[in-house]
């Protein structure tokens, strides 16, 4: 799935986003505003952990998404 996608309903997917990373902000989901590398730097800082692993993190979330749309 083309991210573009989920940058274009992000509005709609805050909540979605925020049960699967609820260390996250409201205010910082907000400003990440579908930018995958923003998404993808506050995953490895709010959890410790590598790049590669928020990415994967990142892909399992789009794949729910897709399966669900």
């Amino acid at each position: 799935m083309n991210w573009n996608i989920i940058k274009g309903n992000w509005k709609q997917l805050t909540g979605t986003v925020q049960s699967k990373w609820g260390e996250l902000t409201d205010d910082e989901i907000d400003q990440v505003a579908g930018d995958r590398e923003r998404l993808t730097g506050l995953i490895q800082e709010r959890y410790g952990i590598a790049k590669d692993e928020a990415e994967r993190q990142i892909d399992a979330f789009v794949a729910e998404y897709k399966s669900a749309a």
